[in-house]
C-alpha cells in the first residue's frame, strides 16, 4: 500500500470515529413511547375506510360491513365503560377486536374489488360524488360508524338494483329507470347530508 492509500484509509477511518454514535448505530426504540390509545385506534381505522371509500379500493358493501362491525366495538366499548370500571381484560378484549378490523380493513382495500362507479355516466359521476361525500365524513368524523354503515348499506342496494336493471336491458337503462335511480339517488343525497349535519359525531 502506498503513502497516498494510507493516508486515505486513515483518514476514512478517522471520519467514521468522529460520527456520533446516533449516526453509526440506529438509535434504540423509545421506552417512554406510549402504544396508540384505543380512541387513536378508531380515528386511524375511520381515516383508513374513508380514504377507501374515496378512492374506491372499498366498494359501498365493503365499506357498510366494516363500519358496522366499528358500531358494534364502540356499543361494546361503551357498555363496558358504564359501570364507571373500564378493566384492563375488557380494555384487551377491544383492542383484540380493533386488531381484527384492521385486518379486515386492510384485506378489503386490497382484495381487488373496486367501487365500479362509471363516471363517463351522469349516474356514475353522481355515485362518485356520493362516495366521496361519505368518505370525507367517515375521515372528519362528522358520520359516526353506524350513520356510514346505514348509507353505505343504501348506497350498495341501489348499485344492486341499477345493476340489474342493465343486465336486464342489454346493458342500459330505459329513460324510465334512469329517472327512478335519480330519485334515489336525490334521497340518498338527501340522507348523507342530514347524517353528516346533525349533532351526532365520532
Amino acid at each position: 500500500m502506498n503513502n497516498l492509500s494510507k493516508s486515505l484509509f486513515v483518514s476514512a477511518a478517522l471520519a467514521v470515529c468522529m460520527l456520533p454514535a446516533s449516526a453509526q448505530t440506529p438509535a434504540p426504540a423509545d421506552p417512554n413511547t406510549k402504544a396508540p390509545t384505543i380512541h387513536q385506534r378508531k380515528d386511524n381505522q375511520q381515516q383508513r375506510i374513508g380514504e377507501g371509500v374515496e378512492n374506491g379500493s372499498l366498494t359501498a358493501g365493503e365499506a357498510s360491513r366494516l363500519e358496522h362491525k366499528e358500531a358494534v366495538i364502540n356499543r361494546e366499548e361503551k357498555n363496558m365503560k358504564a359501570d364507571g370500571n373500564f378493566t384492563p381484560a375488557e380494555r384487551a378484549r377491544i383492542q383484540r377486536q380493533q386488531n381484527q378490523v384492521s385486518h379486515d380493513i386492510y384485506q378489503q382495500k386490497h382484495d381487488g374489488q373496486m367501487q365500479n362507479t362509471n363516471p363517463k355516466t351522469e349516474i356514475g359521476q353522481r355515485k362518485e360524488n356520493q362516495q366521496k361525500r361519505i368518505g370525507e365524513g367517515i375521515e372528519n368524523g362528522s358520520l359516526t360508524p353506524r350513520e356510514a354503515s346505514r348509507v353505505e348499506r343504501k348506497e350498495a342496494a341501489l348499485n344492486h338494483e341499477t345493476r340489474t336493471m342493465r343486465a336486464q336491458n342489454g346493458g342500459t337503462l330505459t329513460p324510465a329507470e334512469k329517472a327512478k335511480v335519480n330519485r334515489q339517488q336525490n334521497h340518498l343525497s338527501k340522507s348523507i347530508y342530514n347524517q353528516k349535519h346533525d349533532a351526532q359525531h365520532r
